[in-house]
């Protein structure tokens, strides 16, 4: 197991290199203006000089997605549950859940911010909306997943809903909720970020419409480099969690 993970990550890291080399020797063999295209090496610098700099920036996008995920999870794991509870209630909520995905987040942004202003609050709740359908679908997949012989089990032995709840449906779901949490934290900084360049005063995306308009160039790929670090970080971070809670698999 340790071997196959070792080569996997090995297989990964070697491509990203190879990537980044023929990045890198592309840019200059075709002589690419650096306000167009600058090479890995420069955004890398870029990256760790500027780190002052963009580190508030990147404090406040993190802040927003954490607070959209907590929001999300305090809404769609109750909602889940009762959707699970009562099919009825699931399909007049479904269309709605189907509506909320279907319309452009930017389409949205710009009304969210006019609604909520230019803080926290609007990067917030559409980071919300991203989070909440993944997280709703597959908690509701997985509860509704559960043997029907263990359904029929704990009947047979009178366990009322909540004991079922607890000791079957919700240990049941785990796996299915926690990929959805997977893909909730990952797409979260899509919502922030497109809050952002809809309007605001701090953030990454605000940091990379600023320096686009500057052509810094190198300053937008170091942004987007540290967004991708706070993606792959809370996407480890729900991984090693699940690991920890879900040690039956």
């Amino acid at each position: 197991m340790g071997s196959d993970r070792f080569k996997t990550n090995a297989i990964a890291m070697g491509i990203a290199l190879c990537f980044m080399i023929i990045w890198e020797m592309g840019v200059k063999i075709m002589d690419v203006p650096v306000f167009i295209l600058p090479p890995p090496s420069d955004i890398a610098l870029t990256a760790l000089v500027k780190a002052p700099v963009i580190w508030p920036h990147a404090l406040t996008t993190l802040a927003e997605i954490l607070l959209g995920i907590c929001l999300a999870l305090v809404t769609a794991v109750p909602l889940a549950i009762f959707m699970f509870a009562n099919p009825g209630l699931e399909r007049g909520l479904t269309p709605f859940l189907v509506a909320s995905q279907a319309v452009p987040v930017f389409a949205l942004a710009p009304l969210l911010v006019v609604w909520l202003g230019y803080g926290m609050a609007s990067k917030v709740f559409i980071a919300w909306i991203i989070i909440f359908f993944p997280i709703t679908v597959t908690l509701l997949s997985g509860l509704k997943s559960c043997d029907q012989e263990f359904r029929v089990l704990f009947s047979l032995m009178g366990a009322t809903f909540f004991q079922k709840l607890h000791l079957l449906y919700w240990p049941w779901a785990l796996p299915e909720f926690f990929s959805g949490l997977r893909v909730g934290v990952t797409v979260a900084t899509i919502g922030a970020i497109i809050g952002e360049w809809v309007g605001a005063q701090k953030g990454l995306g605000y940091l990379m419409i600023q320096s686009n308009a500057r052509l810094q160039t190198d300053l937008v790929f170091a942004a987007i480099v540290w967004l991708t670090a706070m993606g792959l970080g809370l996407w480890i971070l729900v991984g090693y969690i699940e690991k920890k809670i879900v040690r039956w698999r």
